[in-house]
C-alpha cells in the first residue's frame, strides 16, 4: 500500500490534503532541501526499525540553514514524529521516508531570504534502488556541481538536476548508474551515491571536499569496516583511470543502500563479478540495519511498542 498519511503544516494528515499551491517558491525555483531516510521491517521481531533517523534530521537542519531556513524542531522531534506517522501507517515492509523542508512562500522572485519555510514528511514502500544485484556504471559526460555553485554536502532539492542529467544519461546508454567527476577530474560519486574502490584489501574513497555528500552510509560502511572487518578506509582523490584498476567496487546511500558495481564503462572490476569484502559488507549492513546485530543496535529506532508476553494476536 502507499502512504495514507503526511506530517503537514505541523500535523500528521491525511496524504490527499498535503498539497502545495503551483506557485510555491520550491517549486518554481527548487528552494527545499530533503532527506531520504529508511525503515527496515524485521520479521522474527514483528518489528519496523528506522535507521539512524536522528542523524539524518541533523543533517536536515544543516542543510536547511544553507537554505536560510530555521525550524523549531531538533533532531528528536522530528524523530518522534515520523514514529508517529509510521505508527499510523501500520508498514509490515520496508519503507522510504522522505522530510522536506522548503520555502512556501507564493511569489515571483529568486531569493532566500524573507520567505517563510515549511517541513513535510511522508513515507512510502520501497525495495530496491537498483534492481540489479551488482550494477554495470559508465563515468558520466556531466561535472559534478562544485561546492561554490551548489554545495553537494546539502541536498538541495534544484540541485538534484545534475544528477537525473547524469542518471538518464547512463540509463538511455545501456547502464545502471553514473559516475560524476569534479571539474578538476576527481571522482566524486555516483548520481545519488557515495563510492568506494577496493585496492589490496583496503577501502578508499573520495574526501568530503570533493563535491560529495556527507553520507551517513558512508560513514556506517566506514565504521563497520573498521570494527568489524578490521579493513581501514582511506579517503583520499580517486582517479578516473583507478576505477579500472578497482579490485572491487560499490555504492552506497540510504535510497542505493549497498550494490556491488561490476563493471565500469564497459570494464570489469576485478574479474567481473561481486569481491569477496564488498559482500560482507553487504550481507553485514543489511543484518545491521535490521536491528540484527546488538552492537548497533542503537542506530535503529523501533516504531511499534511490543505487545506484552502472553499477549493475543489477532
Amino acid at each position: 500500500m502507499s502512504g495514507r498519511y503526511a506530517f503537514f503544516k505541523g500535523r500528521i494528515v491525511p496524504i490527499e490534503e498535503a498539497v502545495i499551491s503551483v506557485r510555491t517558491h520550491a517549486f518554481n525555483y527548487g528552494t527545499g532541501v530533503f532527506e531520504g531516510i529508511r525503515a527496515y521491517w524485521n520479521e522474527e521481531e514483528q518489528q519496523l526499525f528506522i535507521f539512524r533517523p536522528r542523524e539524518h534530521y541533523e543533517r536536515l537542519l544543516a542543510s536547511a540553514r544553507m537554505l536560510l531556513m530555521s525550524f523549531p524542531y531538533t533532531p528528536d522531534d522530528l524523530t518522534r514524529i515520523t514514529v508517529e506517522l509510521l505508527q499510523k501507517e501500520g508498514y509490515r515492509e520496508d519503507v522510504y521516508i522522505r522530510p522536506i523542508a522548503y520555502k512556501a512562500d507564493e511569489v515571483i522572485g529568486v531569493r532566500l531570504h524573507n520567505l517563510k519555510e515549511e517541513l513535510t514528511i511522508w513515507t512510502t514502500p520501497f525495495g530496491h534502488y537498483i534492481e540489479r544485484e551488482a550494477a554495470h556504471v559508465m563515468v558520466s559526460s556531466w561535472r559534478r556541481i562544485n561546492d561554490n555553485a551548489i554545495p553537494a554536502r546539502s541536498k538541495i532539492t534544484g540541485a538534484y538536476v545534475n544528477s537525473a542529467l547524469a542518471k538518464s544519461e547512463a540509463m538511455l546508454n545501456g547502464f545502471d548508474e553514473a559516475i560524476l567527476l569534479t571539474e578538476d577530474g576527481h571522482v566524486a560519486e555516483g548520481s545519488a551515491e557515495n563510492l568506494f574502490i577496493i585496492r589490496n584489501g583496503v577501502l578508499i574513497t573520495p574526501p568530503v571536499t570533493d563535491e560529495i555528500l556527507e553520507g551517513i552510509t558512508r560513514r556506517t560502511i566506514i565504521e563497520l569496516a573498521h570494527n568489524e572487518l578490521g579493513i581501514p578506509t582511506v579517503e583520499r582523490h580517486i582517479d578516473r583511470t583507478e576505477l579500472y584498476y578497482a579490485d572491487e567496487m560499490f555504492l552506497c546511500g540510504t535510497g542505493v543502500q549497498l550494490v556491488p558495481v561490476v563493471s565500469v564503462d564497459r570494464r570489469p572490476v576485478g574479474n567481473g563479478e561481486i569481491g569477496p569484502i564488498t559482500r560482507r559488507l553487504h550481507d553485514l549492513y543489511f543484518d545491521v540495519v535490521r536491528g540484527k546485530v546488538p552492537k548497533y543496535r542503537s542506530w535503529c529506532v523501533p516504531v511499534y511498542v511490543p505487545e506484552p508476553v502472553g499477549a493475543a494476536r489477532g
